[in-house]
């Protein structure tokens, strides 16, 4: 039996966050806003906290800094019981700087800082890739170098290309290696089927999964071979901050899809986990537990 039902890589990082009046600022020497904090949160965390609070035996590693953002992750992660083990980078912790406006739409600034030529040695992270049931990987570089033993050991993967142009090649190892493929529609435009069909033509995925927010979500199954387009959940809940959404989203799906329910279902889990994100202020900052998760769907359905 596995040890975890996920192993999540990679993707630990801070946020700061600050709320303006428009994503498109006025030239000045400075500008009131509200106050400015910060919060643990990038997609690793997000997917790992979230698939956590939703009662999977998750393992999450990465590196971080030691620095007061590496130790506020620890901080964080000893709080919630989230298993979590890390190597210490030189380069320090990841950072972000998300702008996030009235309707609670983000623009991140994102600082990466670690070197491309990092690597994590086999002799930390198989021990935890070996006897997980599925692994979620971060779209950082050093990354990618677990697909060989991820297949070796027969484990499942799941990844997030974000908002992917389907041109840069520095995702496309991901998009073309992972059996499940979760992207973002911002890039894309009218390219996004095009984009999800050569995904599945030319890598390995089953599913590729496009999330496009208020218009909801798209679905191509490789057994099907048909684009789906699921609405949103429309859950009445005030829309404030759009951070964490995604990650929130490929969660909840995650949880049904290991669970074996119909892929139709995972998408509705999705929508609902990522409405339920948006009305929480800062990034991943409270996430849905699997009661109140499976209470909305079948609120969802009974109608």
């Amino acid at each position: 039996m596995s040890s975890y039902d996920i192993l999540v890589v990679g993707g630990a990082g801070i946020d700061t966050i600050v709320r303006v009046p428009s994503l498109q600022l006025p030239v000045a020497d400075s500008l009131h806003v509200a106050p400015i904090l910060d919060y643990v949160a990038h997609t690793g965390n997000g997917v790992a906290l979230g698939c956590h609070a939703l009662g999977l035996r998750c393992k999450f590693i990465d590196f971080i800094g030691d620095d007061a953002q590496g130790a506020a992750i620890l901080q964080r992660y000893k709080e919630a019981k989230l298993d979590f083990s890390h190597l210490v980078e030189a380069s320090g912790t990841r950072r972000s700087v998300n702008l996030v406006d009235p309707q609670g739409r983000r623009l991140s600034l994102y600082d990466g800082r670690h070197p491309e030529n990092v690597r994590m040695p086999a002799a930390f992270y198989l021990p935890y890739l070996g006897p997980a049931h599925h692994a979620h990987f971060s779209i950082m570089g050093w990354v990618a170098e677990l697909f060989d033993d991820a297949q070796v050991c027969g484990t499942t993967v799941s990844t997030d290309l974000h908002d992917w142009d389907g041109v840069n090649p520095h995702h496309k190892t991901f998009a073309l290696r992972a059996d499940l493929v979760f992207l973002s529609t911002a890039a894309l435009g009218q390219r996004m089927e095009s984009v999800m069909r050569a995904i599945v033509a030319e890598g390995r995925a089953q599913a590729v999964i496009a999330m496009a927010g208020a218009d909801g979500a798209y679905l191509l199954e490789r057994a099907s071979g048909e684009v789906r387009h699921y609405p949103t959940a429309g859950l009445t809940l005030p829309v404030v901050d759009t951070n964490g959404a995604g990650d929130s989203f490929v969660a909840a799906f995650l949880h049904a899809w290991l669970d074996g329910r119909p892929l139709d279902e995972t998408m509705r889990r999705g929508a609902i986990a990522g409405a339920f994100a948006c009305a929480q202020h800062g990034t991943h900052e409270r996430f849905i537990g699997s009661a109140e998760l499976h209470d909305l769907d079948q609120d969802r359905t009974s109608l």
